[in-house]
């Protein structure tokens, strides 16, 4: 993979990465370490006083999922959200204009920049809809966000593909051939695009060890603003080093 300018953080290649996707199956030893961390029960982190934060789900997720992370942001001291875009699996630029409605929704009821969390896919959106609408938003922490490119085991670009079928079949006239893709000439892919807003906070948390992406589009351009764990792809939600990682920003001022 070339080397991605800061001015052009998206490399619209799509590389197969033939990763060992059979580690997945070890998420559940990182629920299992998380549920005897004391972390998960708010001891040992930074606590917080009430802010805004909304999670966003991965790619074929929906927000059940991140029920663990939400409940646990509401232990520690934050206002939690969940995104309320239904499954990840979509049209690019509908689940962002739901993701919008419920940042703008959060930001209402609280009067207070949101700070957000993506996982996988979700950390993409995330960031593309912090291009859109940078006044909402005070900071983004992605967890295993491929936002520097499409570069994932073949297996997930075959789901994605099906996923773009079903998009196309769905949309008839509206869709082209590009949806749901990097190509596509929509204001979701255009804000991938675009520089990162200096004025929002950046966190990215990766694992080397992620069977699903590439960890090398996870990571931004500045070694501060990136965080290594060890653990699962899958498991990045369930994970007690990224819980620690993320009180620890959320409190960031």
């Amino acid at each position: 993979m070339s080397t991605v300018s800061a001015a052009a953080p998206f490399h619209t290649e799509r590389v197969p990465v033939w990763l060992p996707i059979w580690r997945e199956a070890l998420a559940g030893v990182d629920w299992l370490a998380l549920r005897s961390s004391p972390v998960f029960y708010g001891f040992g982190v930074p606590h917080g006083d009430g802010a805004p934060v909304v999670i966003v789900p991965g790619f074929m997720g929906n927000d059940y999922y991140l029920y663990e992370m939400y409940f646990w942001l509401k232990r520690i001291g934050y206002r939690p959200y969940m995104s309320n875009i239904g499954v990840n699996a979509d049209c690019l630029n509908l689940l962002i204009g739901k993701l919008s409605s419920t940042i703008n929704k959060a930001h209402s009821e609280t009067g207070r920049k949101v700070h957000l969390i993506g996982h996988s896919l979700g950390g993409v959106l995330a960031r593309s809809m912090t291009v859109r609408h940078p006044q909402w938003v005070a900071s983004v922490t992605t967890l295993g966000s491929p936002f520097r490119g499409i570069s994932s085991h073949p297996l997930v670009l075959q789901t994605a593909d099906r996923v773009r079928k079903r998009i196309i079949k769905k949309k008839n006239l509206e869709a082209t051939p590009d949806c749901y893709t990097s190509l596509c000439d929509c204001e979701a892919v255009n804000n991938m695009q675009e520089i990162f807003p200096p004025s929002v906070r950046q966190t990215a948390i990766y694992t080397k060890t992620d069977g699903i992406v590439d960890w090398k589009v996870c990571i931004t351009d500045n070694p501060e603003s990136n965080f290594e764990v060890r653990g699962t792809h899958v498991g990045l939600v369930f994970n007690a080093s990224v819980y620690q990682l993320v009180a620890t920003h959320l409190a960031s001022k």
